[in-house]
């Protein structure tokens, strides 16, 4: 039977709860966490539920992992889904799917929902497992709590208000320089920039560019703390991003991997190459235009090769740094008149270099003057139409809103295979005088 003296603790805490939420949570992130969940369970869940929901998230998320879990699965029920987010972020991906198949239906609507941020938005990049503080802690209490949790790499403790709005930031090693009876708000500095959870990646990497940033707080529309975005967690997602747009671009589906079954690949592989076929055929027909001039001249067949070999490398070049530029969000659609300029220009001088070492070559090999003009003229010609193709492509593509990356080495090659054999036997025929 209680005596006297806990049924006086029982009757404050049920007091503090009931009507200083905020404070109760303040005084309650300072004990130890199994502390914390025996007075919790201890009260009627509607005094406990404001306490819950002002919790930082990383003790919330231990407190609830160690409470019954008839409690857990009401807690989850009665939390605004945000703060029930926000609890079940830093569990295992099975608990929390546990959790959610515990709970209403309405619930687990509502937690999905709130967890399933668009792709490539900062809530998908971000990192839930963030510190908060309280501005009047102390810099003892900041390094005990750090400590007890044994993550490496955090850089940064970010400060919160009592309803987990933020209010600014303390570099770790400021703490570490600090005198230990030093208050957070007497050191803590003002948070640069932060991001909404469903900010685009574009808008996300903007701000870490702009305000030269390691650790991109991320708030919900109501400005409470949800997470961090690392940077090199964004590196790293634009890496994968990457990866997958290279096989797009050659007519693969991202889906697959290189253990993925036969019968998958063929499926998803087989379209594209009946599409390469055909523009094959296409440029295929621009050799046949010039049917009587190769009849003519037997070493244009030869030197076939060369040409579109050429132009289709300079196409693959300009494709690729292009791509890079729309995948890291470098570059815009708005930006296509420089990018094309520079690859004008770039064609042109990478032309120059490589028409005067092949026209050399076919003047030993043939000692036809004019047969090595033709082909230096058509090289030139064929490589800066290639550079152009190469970035116009995908911003094209970007500019009508679809996928810059599918199949473009597809629609690349017939361009730069038509532009050379066009520009090489069209230029041969005009000088065929010379030859």
């Amino acid at each position: 039977m209680p005596t006297d003296h806990a049924k006086a603790v029982y009757a404050l805490h049920r007091e503090l709860l009931e009507r200083y939420p905020a404070e109760a949570a303040r005084l309650l992130e300072k004990s130890p966490v199994r502390e914390i969940a025996k007075v919790l369970e201890a009260q009627p869940l509607k005094f406990t539920i404001p306490v819950w929901e002002r919790l930082a998230p990383d003790i919330g998320t231990r407190v609830f992992k160690m409470i019954k879990e008839p409690r857990a699965v009401a807690v989850l029920n009665r939390m605004d889904p945000n703060r029930g987010a926000a609890l079940l972020a830093g569990c295992d991906k099975e608990d929390r799917e546990h959790y959610i198949m515990l709970v209403s239906p309405n619930t687990a609507r509502d937690l999905r929902m709130v967890m399933s941020y668009p792709v490539d938005s900062a809530g998908a990049l971000m990192d839930p497992r963030v510190f908060l503080f309280r501005a009047d802690m102390t810099v003892r209490e900041v390094l005990s709590r750090l400590r007890s949790s044994k993550r490496r790499g955090v850089r940064v403790v970010f400060v919160v208000d009592a309803n987990n709005h933020l209010e600014g930031m303390v570099p770790v090693q400021d703490l570490a320089l600090a005198k230990h009876a030093t208050r957070l708000h007497e050191i803590m500095l003002a948070v640069p920039e932060s991001v909404d959870a469903i900010a685009s990646r574009e808008e996300t990497v903007d701000k870490f560019d702009r305000y030269r940033l390691t650790d991109l707080p991320v708030v919900d529309f109501e400005g409470r703390l949800l997470g961090v975005v690392l940077y090199h967690t964004l590196v790293s997602a634009a890496e994968d991003e990457l990866a997958a747009k290279m096989q797009t671009m050659v007519g693969v589906s991202r889906d697959e991997r290189a253990l993925s079954k036969a019968s998958f690949a063929v499926r998803k592989r087989l379209p594209w190459l009946q599409i390469n076929l055909a523009t094959a055929f296409l440029a295929a027909s621009v050799v046949g235009l010039f049917e009587s001039t190769i009849a003519k001249y037997t070493a244009l067949a030869v030197l076939l090769p060369v040409v579109a070999g050429q132009s289709g490398n300079t196409g693959a070049q300009a494709l690729a740094v292009t791509m890079r530029g729309l995948a890291l969000r470098e570059i815009r659609s708005s930006h296509w008149p420089r990018v094309v300029f520079k690859e004008i220009n770039v064609g042109f001088w990478n032309g120059i270099a490589v028409a005067l070492v092949t026209s050399a070559g076919v003047f030993v090999w043939s000692r036809s003057a004019g047969l090595a003009l033709v082909i230096g003229t058509a090289m030139v010609l064929s490589m800066i139409i290639a550079g152009v193709a190469g970035a116009a492509i995908p911003i094209l593509l970007t500019g009508l809103g679809l996928d810059p990356a599918q199949s473009s080495t597809i629609v690349l090659t017939t361009v730069t295979d038509v532009a050379g054999f066009f520009s090489f036997l069209g230029i041969a025929t005009l000088l065929s005088a010379f030859l």
